[in-house]
This record gives structure tokens, sequence and C-alpha cells, in this order.
């Protein structure tokens, strides 16, 4: 039998109309968006860049602090180095009980160099299809990167000068770099990756160095994107470089010792005026003969003259071999 509402009880309590429930679930939405927003408008840092305190010295921004890049560490730490330390012991790697074997088809340098000659190349194109496809032919020594032997220690060191250099001057990608002697790169690399495009400038005189550098290393790398300015030349001319450029960082590793006096103080004569006042640095690497063969008190008037000063002498230790390098740091203390 049908019910009729009328014979229904009267309802008890609070009767809910549909229009009550539309403004109190609008009311409800509009509470929530205001809170999200305030919530998104924290002072938080920006996504990729964080600000770090570091220990006051040159180069550091006001209150001791200084920008850094997340995602592009330039020191190695040391819970990086206990991580790789973590993996060598789980791998069951014990190196010092091994002697080091090659993996498939080994081959030496020499033996490399001899089947690139041998058969152009290792797979080629072969009858009507033989011409060369290669958009950046390479030499075969470079190829086996026989270059990273042309040094007095390891390749890897390139690694341990940069790291001391760029934390030292606290580098970001915007800062302008100068490198004395370049070579092929085993330093540059490092810089050149993390600096801006046209950002790092190198004066070289050799020229099978250049020649490593700029058809094997830079493409090899992937940085030819990066646009670095290398120039030949061995007389302290920087005028290639162009007059508007101020160097946060310019430095020479075992350089200035194969070089004449007289020429290494044209060159700093040159220089000083390009480097930025009081935050930018020179660093020379294993002696300042050109400096001390003048006597202490001369060299600090010569120094005086050309707008610079001598700030102090650092040690930096190699990661991954037994080795430190000694460093000597300049600065220019006038516009």
């Amino acid at each position: 039998m049908a019910i009729s509402s009328k014979t229904l009880p009267p309802a008890k309590g609070v009767v809910v109309t549909v229009p009550m429930l539309v403004l109190a679930l609008s009311a409800a939405a509009i509470f929530f968006f205001f809170l999200l927003s305030s919530l998104s408008t924290c002072s938080c840092p920006p996504g990729g860049v964080s600000r770090v305190p570091t220990p006051a010295g040159p180069g550091a921004g006001a209150g001791g602090t200084a920008q850094v890049s997340v995602g592009q560490p330039i020191s190695t730490s040391r819970e990086d180095v206990e991580w790789l330390k973590d993996q060598i012991r789980l791998n069951g790697l014990h190196m010092q009980d091994n002697v080091l074997r090659k993996g498939i088809n080994p081959r030496t340098r020499a033996q490399q160099l001899q089947d690139l000659l041998d058969f152009k190349g290792i797979s080629h194109y072969e009858g009507l299809g033989s011409d060369n496809h290669t958009a950046l032919p390479c030499p075969g020594e470079l190829l086996v990167e026989e270059h990273h032997s042309n040094y007095g220690e390891p390749w890897a060191g390139g690694r341990d000068v940069f790291e001391f250099l760029a934390e030292f001057i606290h580098l970001t990608p915007d800062s302008h770099v100068l490198e004395i002697g370049c070579g092929t790169l085993r330093v540059g690399l490092h810089f050149i990756r993390h600096l801006n495009p046209e950002h790092f400038h190198c004066l070289e005189r050799d020229e099978l160095s250049l020649m490593a550098a700029l058809r094997y290393e830079l493409p090899s790398q992937g940085l030819l994107n990066k646009r670095p300015l290398i120039v030949k030349g061995e007389d302290m001319d920087f005028t290639k470089f162009g007059s508007g450029v101020m160097y946060d960082l310019i430095y020479a590793s075992a350089v200035f010792l194969h070089m004449p006096d007289k020429l290494v103080w044209v060159g700093l004569e040159r220089l000083a005026n390009k480097l930025k006042p009081l935050d930018g640095r020179i660093f020379v690497s294993h002696n300042i003969k050109f400096c001390s063969r003048l006597g202490g008190e001369e060299c600090t008037k010569r120094l005086k003259s050309l707008g610079l000063e001598y700030l102090g002498k650092h040690t930096h230790d190699s990661l991954l071999f037994n080795h430190y390098e000694i460093w000597f740091e300049f600065r220019r203390f006038k516009d």
C-alpha cells in the first residue's frame, strides 16, 4: 500500500534545505582556496638555488653567504667519499689485491691507434658509401687519448685544481675565468662545464695542445655549445679577448715558472685592469720566482705600482693520489 507523506510522523531536528547546502559548500570551497593561496606564498628559496652559510672569506657575500646552484656541486663531499667506499665494499672490490685487467677485446693505446690506422676506424663504410661520414674527423692519437699522458701528473689532477680555485672564488655560472696556458683543457673542461657560454677564456702557445682541446676534448665532452674563447699566443697579448671583460679569476697552473720573468710582469701589467677590484683573484701555482727574485720589498713595490697585492700561499690536496699543489694568491686593491 502506498504511504502518503501526510501520514509520516514529523521529522525531529534541523531541516537542511537544498539552497542552504549549496551555500555551505560554497563557503567551504572559498575557505580552502584562501588557505592554499596563503601556503603557496611562503618565503621559501626558489627551486634550484639555495642560500647556504659559508665561511667568511674572499668573494663571500653579505652575512657570509654565497649562492650555490643545487645540482652542480663543485667539491666532492665527505658523504660522497663514504658512499663510494660503501659501493666498493658492497661489491667486494679489493684493487690492491688485483692486477687491473682489460675488458672485452683488450687493446693498449698503441694497439688502438694501429687499428684505427689499419682499418680507417672501427666499423666503417665501404664501397660506394665509403666517403667520410664523420662530422669532425679526429686524429687517431687524440682518439686513444695519448695527450692525457703529456703532463707531469695524472690527468685526474685537473679536477683537483678546479675544485680549489672554484670553491675559493665562489664560482657561479656568471663568473668570468681566464686561464693562462690551458693546454688540452685538463682543468679548463671543468670550468667550461660550470660556466655560462663564452665565460671561459684561455691563452695557449702550443699548437698540438690546442688541437687536442678543440678537436677532441670539447666535442667528446659535449661542450661545443659553451663556446669557450681559446686563443693561440705566447706574448701575453690579451687584446683578442676584448676590452669589456672583467675577470673573477685569472690563473696560471705550472706556467709562469717556465716563462721569463720579464714576460710574466708584462702579462700582469696587462691583466691588472681586467681583474675585478677586491673580489677578483689571480692564482699562480708552484712558485713565484718572478717575484721572489726581485726581493720582498721590491716585489711588493712593483705589484703596488700595478694596483696588485700579494695575499698569501695555499696548499690543496689531491682527491685521488698522494699529491698537493701550492698556490699563490693576488688581488687588485684599487679601481
